[in-house]
């Protein structure tokens, strides 16, 4: 019923199709990247020290939701050090032996980027321990009785890992970075600034009113504005008629038809709510994984959505949002409570005496 997420324009993964435009528009200094001004701030600091000393840096975890530039800072920090980044994942790193290779190629001070951290497996993890905190790597030479461990030393070495569950990731691992930094999501300015650098960068003429329509319904994700603004691109090459969101299927409050059928689906196939998230998953089709990651989050921001102990509801604001489209809406299973506010008694007037 709903398509695969990966190929909705306002998901935040990145599509194979972008990753050359994508790394086009990414910023290559601290003084281009737009936003994250506290990390930023910090981030300059320990930079700016480290490349006084002539020492590696400490390590550095990024975590907060896909598309908030992750990535782009592990760039931005090998760039601001002058020197080499590496890049792999955690999926990508299945044997301990697969990671030696890659801390044994490492230069004095290189970065090693670790997408996904949160995935590496256990015996991949033990090898990093020592790795990071000593720059030693522990080796088995032989087996059974005979076997010895050898530890081998590294050259000095920055790990930045990236993760969307810093929950997942297991306390020695995360003990051992130097900062740890929550990437937040942007503002309508941020990211109006970001639409006009990206146009910009393009080739593209976009006014001031079209850059803020863009922000608007981008999530509060730059990969997102930035893909919305290739595929108004697109269209305006094309027809040239303004009406790149309506053929997208994007409304005014930035949902797509996803949102839309997961919020229309609760409404209407459950009276509103509340519903458990696996019975949702079930009538939609997907995993629950991926409504609580990748649908969820924005609806919950926008107040469309809310999480209770007894399952999903849709609030009035979505049953408001989606009468306004033309969508039925049925009487909710139950009304919203009134909540009487804490300096005033149950049954008391408010007027007072």
């Amino acid at each position: 019923m709903v398509d695969d997420d990966r190929s909705r324009i306002l998901a935040a993964d990145l599509h194979d199709a972008d990753v050359v435009v994508e790394s086009s528009l990414r910023p290559r200094s601290l003084d281009e990247y737009i936003g994250q001004r506290e990390v930023k701030a910090n981030l300059s600091i320990l930079l700016t020290a480290a490349r006084a000393r002539g020492e590696a840096a400490d390590h550095v975890l990024l975590y907060g939701p896909p598309g908030l530039g992750k990535t782009t800072l592990a760039t931005i920090i090998a760039r601001e050090l002058d020197v080499n980044v590496r890049y792999t994942s955690g999926p990508a790193v299945e044997r301990p032996g697969d990671l030696a290779a890659v801390l044994t190629s490492l230069e004095e001070r290189d970065v090693l980027f670790i997408d996904e951290i949160h995935r590496l497996n256990r015996a991949v993890e033990e090898i990093l321990y020592p790795a990071m905190e000593d720059y030693a790597l522990d080796v088995m030479i032989g087996k059974g009785p005979s076997a010895r461990s050898l530890r081998l030393s590294l050259k000095p070495f920055t790990v930045v890992g990236a993760t969307t569950r810093a929950g997942r990731i297991s306390s020695p691992l995360r003990d051992r970075f130097g900062a740890t930094y929550r990437l937040d999501f942007y503002e309508e300015v941020e990211l109006t600034d970001i639409v006009e650098r990206s146009a910009r960068i393009l080739g593209v003429e976009i006014d001031g009113p079209a850059a803020l329509a863009i922000a608007r319904r981008g999530r509060g994700t730059p990969r997102i504005v930035n893909r919305l603004l290739k595929r108004v691109r697109d269209h305006a090459e094309v027809h040239g008629d303004g009406q790149a969101m309506r053929l997208l299927e994007i409304d005014d409050a930035g949902l797509d038809s996803t949102d839309r059928k997961l919020l229309a689906s609760i409404i209407q196939k459950f009276a509103s709510g509340p519903v458990g998230v696996a019975a949702l998953a079930a009538v939609l089709s997907e995993e629950v994984e991926t409504i609580e990651d990748v649908y969820e989050p924005f609806l919950l921001r926008l107040g469309f959505l809310d999480r209770t102990p007894q399952g999903r509801v849709a609030t009035e604001g979505a049953r408001t949002h989606l009468a306004g489209l033309g969508y039925e809406i049925p009487p909710p299973r139950r009304a919203e409570p009134d909540i009487v506010p804490l300096w005033e008694e149950p049954g008391s007037s408010s007027g007072g005496t």
